[in-house]
């Protein structure tokens, strides 16, 4: 006849261990919870380290990152707001990140709030526009990352290679050109693809 469960002296060992053993709790709040170093906590934007160039919103499985360009104000500026209440700390954003320093996944675990701020993480990015058509061009952090990257091989683009110029202060910068379509001679100008195609196939 089988012995009940509770007699078996192996498992009547592991209660006895339990009952005596005192329960593998922390201390918090009494004392400080540090996490392992490979926890995934709340997401931070680095402002040194971003480009503004969307990316992290584009793969975001929660779409808790916005990405707001304010095209009135001047300098344009792009802003993009991290919403911590609609994460789910996956950690895609800072996979994906051309940078890997623009938004990083930190340890902080204990994030209480009373205000929609409170669970708010933003950075503010100057942006380009053409100086054809005027419209968006691109983040200034990121076509001046793309120029550092790609070294020389970036003169070969005429749009890095003017806005590389505007930091030697031999580049005028936001000059519209004075065309109402683009020509031949807006080639040696700061342009967004489109107008770049229709220069090239310019009279």
């Amino acid at each position: 006849m089988r012995k009940p469960a509770f007699l078996q002296p192996r498992i009547l060992k592991q209660a006895i261990v339990a009952a005596l053993t005192p329960a593998y709790t922390t201390k918090f709040p009494a004392e400080p919870f540090e996490p392992q170093a490979s926890f995934r906590g709340r997401p931070r934007f680095n402002a040194g380290g971003c480009i503004a160039c969307g990316a992290c919103a584009q793969v975001c499985p929660s779409k808790c990152i916005d990405v707001i360009d304010d095209l009135v104000v001047t300098p344009p500026k792009r802003t993009l707001v991290q919403h911590f209440d609609a994460c789910i700390m996956c950690g895609q954003c800072e996979r994906y990140c051309p940078t890997q320093e623009g938004i990083r996944m930190t340890t902080e675990w204990d994030n209480a709030g009373f205000k929609p701020e409170d669970f708010e993480d933003r950075v503010e990015k100057e942006l380009v526009m053409c100086e054809v058509c005027g419209g968006l061009l691109a983040p200034a952090d990121q076509l001046l990352w793309l120029a550092e990257r790609l070294g020389p091989v970036s003169f070969a683009n005429p749009t890095l290679a003017m806005f590389a110029g505007t930091g030697l202060g031999c580049v005028e910068k936001g000059v519209k050109s004075q065309s109402e379509s683009p020509l031949r001679q807006d080639r040696m100008a700061m342009q967004c693809p489109k107008c770049r195609r229709q220069s090239a196939w310019a009279a």
